[in-house]
């Protein structure tokens, strides 16, 4: 079982990325994938989440309207982050939990599966 993040990279203010989010030896059926990141020195914040149950999706206020969450297939989540802003910078890790239902505290549950993180750099 594991997961891989990948995605990440330098750019410039106002630029775009897409993450990915990648099952290995299992599939996402069942289970709610989130978006967390981590910047130098700051506490690990939880960015976006889809949830199981009903496709229910989150976003942190401030990636709202930025950030899209979803599912491309069954093994595979993208996170599309649009207008990056230098705030943005840290690395992003998808983490899994399966069969719960989350909202807005989606960032306090102990999840089951972590990826490894990608880096995001965005500098001009």
């Amino acid at each position: 079982v594991q997961l891989q993040a990948s995605g990440g990279g330098l750019v410039q203010p106002g630029g775009s990325l897409r993450l990915s989010c990648v099952a290995s030896g299992f599939t996402f059926d069942y289970y709610s994938i989130a978006w967390f990141r981590q910047a130098p020195g700051k506490e690990r914040e939880g960015v976006s989440c889809i949830s199981s149950s009903d496709g229910y999706r989150t976003y942190v206020d401030s990636v709202q309207g930025r950030f899209t969450i979803s599912r491309a297939n069954a093994n595979t989540v993208y996170l599309q982050m649009n207008s990056l802003k230098p705030e943005d910078t840290g690395v992003y890790y998808c983490a899994v939990l399966y069969g719960a239902s989350l909202g807005a505290d989606f960032w306090t549950y102990e999840y089951d599966y972590w990826g490894q993180g990608t880096l995001v750099t965005v500098s001009s």
